[in-house]
């Protein structure tokens, strides 16, 4: 294996060949904005990650598909929030906060973890794959101390990839932990969304967040959806706006590797799979806008996205005792129908 650090002072707005072999090109380069990139390349697509913000995948596409949320950016922008950047493929959501935030919540959507400036980057290439890993030391005086190490695997020929986070309690104390590894697949109108877990599992949000403007036909549908079964089909588009959500509680009482497909076309379905000893909870998030077009048809996490209080309040959230560490790992991507 072979180990390539990444430094920003050598990033440049002009793309630049930092590796290749038989299987894999690597470019690195600047957005017009100033956010660092790493695109990496095998015969079946690409992924462009951002190794030194939260280490988010900007930019996924295989076998000639754009696997990303339609979304307002052009290009990543600095940012503190994920509010202010919103166009990535995948996100670490997280680490001690995660969610939509209630009004007695004091955390931003979905924590700190999402465009946490990281310490270090590196990859590390063999003649099978490429991983592009960092670290990131979150430390608050009076608080709490972790160390973050997220990476992504992409194999070579291979059109489905690895997202994995390994967290550290650095800290003396416990700390609460909440994560989630958000997928905002695109969408695409009529797919069909199936998955290994009982449709019963799958409960509706009927509750609405502040941030949910929802117009009389939207309250009428959604209410038609608390007797109906879950929404496997992108057949309605027009009532996707504003969002549907779905949660998945305990899911490790149906399957030990929760499986979760949408079925693009007659040749090809998204994936997304995962332990569910790792992460027992899961979110179906539907938007469909002018503006955002979103499917997220699976977003595997330790709690449900509600924010810190309520995750406390319900029993679901999680504690790290000090110096305990934990690994998620989500394999996601899309594959031919054979």
């Amino acid at each position: 294996m072979f180990t390539l650090p990444l430094s920003k002072e050598n990033f440049t707005k002009q793309r630049t060949l930092i590796a290749q072999s038989e299987h894999f090109e690597i470019h690195s380069f600047l957005y017009n904005s100033g956010v660092h990139a790493v695109e990496i390349k095998n015969t079946k697509g690409h992924l462009v990650v951002l190794p030194f913000m939260g280490q988010m995948i900007w930019d996924a596409q295989f076998l000639n598909t754009d696997l990303c949320m339609k979304n307002m950016f052009s290009e990543p922008k600095f940012a503190k929030t994920i509010v202010e950047t919103y166009g990535c493929f995948a996100f670490h959501a997280g680490m001690i906060r995660m969610g939509c935030p209630s009004p007695q919540d004091d955390h931003a959507l979905h924590g700190e973890m999402p465009c946490a400036t990281m310490d270090s980057a590196w990859l590390e290439i063999n003649d099978d794959s490429v991983v592009i890993k960092g670290s990131y030391e979150y430390v608050m005086g009076f608080g709490d101390h972790y160390l973050a190490t997220p990476s992504v695997q992409l194999n070579k020929d291979a059109s489905v990839f690895d997202i994995q986070m390994v967290v550290k309690n650095l800290a003396s104390v416990n700390m609460p932990l909440q994560y989630m590894c958000h997928i905002n697949a695109t969408y695409v109108e009529n797919a069909v969304m199936t998955q290994n877990i009982p449709d019963a599992a799958l409960m509706l949000r009927e509750t609405v967040p502040a941030h949910v403007q929802p117009t009389p036909q939207w309250l009428a549908y959604n209410d038609s959806l608390k007797t109906s079964a879950p929404i496997s089909m992108l057949d309605k588009p027009d009532m996707h706006d504003p969002e549907i959500v779905y949660f998945m509680d305990d899911i490790a009482r149906y399957a030990d590797r929760a499986v979760f497909r949408m079925q693009l076309s007659d040749d090809k379905f998204m994936q997304t799979e995962f332990d569910t000893h790792e992460f027992n909870c899961a979110t179906r998030w539907l938007l469909c806008n002018g503006d955002q077009q979103v499917a997220a048809f699976a977003l595997p996490a330790t709690c449900r996205p509600e924010g810190f209080l309520a995750a406390k309040e319900c029993g679901s959230l999680l504690y790290l005792q000090p110096h305990e560490e934990r690994c998620f790992t989500v394999r996601t991507g899309i594959c031919p129908v054979v």
